[in-house]
């Protein structure tokens, strides 16, 4: 692996491992790294992406429990169906036309944002009923659904799971982005077997790409507790404005990192 090669992967990783924190859809910058600049097909680059999402969400959880904010009993209720379903995606063997997922990605985050700016009180401060309420069969179901949308391509996962947190459990953004980094985890190693299984991963990549996340997610994880749940709102707003703005060809992500 030349030079460039590693210096790329790791900064690309420490902005995803910093957005995927924080927020979500930090894989459209390495699975594009990855396709147009590492030259893997989009099923390698796509498992491969889960060696350095396992070691940065490992980081981002600990973090989080250190100082007390992950709430991981109700956690790992709510993972264990996002599990199930991450083993049900990763194995469906569909094709997907990238254009109309990144709009659907988009309608997704502009939802929430629009949620963000006319109920902020939900996310900056959570809902105290939602939180006493034990975790009922449909946001089970819902998590399942998650989980088998999050095995199969992943990218923009934390947006649903930020939704699915705040709005059904009433966690604050803070706490949910500990709750969402933590089901990520419970996940992604299955659906990286999965991968592992069919060949479709590079190690090398992955764990240099890895190196990154992880100093991403760390100071992402502590910036976060610092500046609390209005300082993860802001950046929500701002990585939503300039993924639409790639999405709807304002700026031009790929082509940017194809030319590196």
């Amino acid at each position: 692996m030349e030079v460039y090669e590693i210096i790329t992967l790791i900064i690309a990783g420490v902005f995803v491992g910093f957005i995927n924190t924080l927020a979500g859809g930090g894989s459209i910058i390495s699975l594009s790294v990855l396709m147009y600049v590492m030259g893997l097909p989009a099923a390698v680059a796509n498992g491969t992406n889960r060696i350095a999402i396992t070691l940065q969400t490992l980081t981002a959880t600990t973090s989080f429990k250190k100082e007390n904010i992950l709430d991981w009993k109700k956690g790992l209720k709510l993972g264990i169906p996002s599990v199930i379903g991450s083993i049900i995606g990763a194995w469906i063997a569909v094709d997907m036309n990238e254009e109309v997922f990144e709009k659907a990605m988009v309608v997704i985050m502009v939802f929430m944002l629009a949620f963000i700016f006319y109920k902020p009180q939900l996310w900056l401060k959570g809902s105290e009923s939602l939180l006493q309420r034990k975790v009922s069969p449909f946001i089970m179901f819902v998590f399942f659904l998650i989980g088998v949308y999050g095995g199969f391509i992943h990218v923009g996962i934390g947006y649903l799971l930020l939704i699915a947190i705040v709005l059904g459990a009433g966690y604050d953004l803070v706490k949910a982005n500990a709750i969402k980094v933590f089901i990520v985890l419970l996940y992604v190693p299955f659906s990286l077997a999965v991968f592992i299984y069919n060949d479709q991963v590079n190690y090398l990549y992955g764990f240099t790409l890895a190196i990154g996340n992880v100093v991403g997610a760390l100071i992402a994880s502590k910036l976060a507790i610092k500046n609390g749940a209005n300082f993860v709102r802001w950046v929500i707003v701002v990585v939503v404005a300039l993924t639409a703005a790639n999405v709807f060809g304002l700026i031009n992500i790929k082509d940017y990192l194809s030319n590196m």
